[in-house]
C-alpha cells in the first residue's frame, strides 16, 4: 500500500491505496466517481478518458501511485456550478450520443483536442478520436457536436 495524494476535480485527496491500483479503478470504486468508464481495460477503447494535468489519458492503464500529485478532471468535474461544459451541452443538444457509454471518454477527448485545436476540420476531430470507439453513432453527430462546442469555446 501506498499513500497518494492528488487533485481530483479542484479537491485535494489523499488516500492509501494498492501499488497496482490503475486510476480508472481508483476513479470509480474508491471515489465513487463512475462517469469515467471502462469498456475494455486494454486501452482499446477510450471509454476512460480522462485529463491529468490537462491531457487527455487513457486511465485504464495509468497506475495511480505514478500520478502523485497530479491534477485529474474527470466528466464530473467538467461541470461548473450545476452548469454543463460547452462540450456536454454540445453532445445533448447534437445528439452526440446513442447508449452513453462511450459519451465521458469521447467528451473528454474532444475538450482535450480543442485547447490544442480552436477550429478542427470534420477529419482532424475523426483522426483526434481515433482512439474513442463508439458502437452506436456512426461518429457524424459527434463529430458536429466537436464542431458546435469549437464554435462556443
Amino acid at each position: 500500500m501506498k499513500k497518494v495524494t492528488l487533485e481530483v476535480n479542484g479537491k485535494k485527496i489523499t488516500k492509501e491505496i494498492q501499488d497496482h491500483a490503475v486510476l480508472s479503478v481508483f476513479l470509480r470504486e474508491v471515489l465513487n466517481l463512475t462517469g469515467t468508464h471502462v469498456g475494455c481495460d486494454t486501452s482499446q477503447c477510450g471509454a476512460c478518458v480522462v485529463h491529468v494535468d490537462g491531457k487527455s489519458i487513457k486511465s485504464c492503464t495509468a497506475l495511480t501511485v505514478d500520478l502523485q500529485g497530479s491534477k485529474i478532471t474527470t466528466i464530473e468535474g467538467l461541470a461548473k456550478n450545476g452548469k454543463m461544459h460547452p462540450m456536454q451541452e454540445a453532445f445533448k443538444k447534437l445528439h452526440g450520443l446513442q447508449c452513453g457509454f462511450c459519451t465521458p471518454g469521447m467528451v473528454m477527448s474532444a475538450v482535450d483536442l480543442l485547447k490544442n485545436n480552436k477550429k478542427p476540420s470534420d477529419t482532424e476531430i475523426r483522426e483526434w478520436l481515433e482512439g474513442n470507439i463508439c458502437r452506436c453513432t456512426g461518429y457524424q453527430n459527434i463529430v458536429a457536436a466537436v464542431k458546435e462546442a469549437a464554435s462556443k469555446m
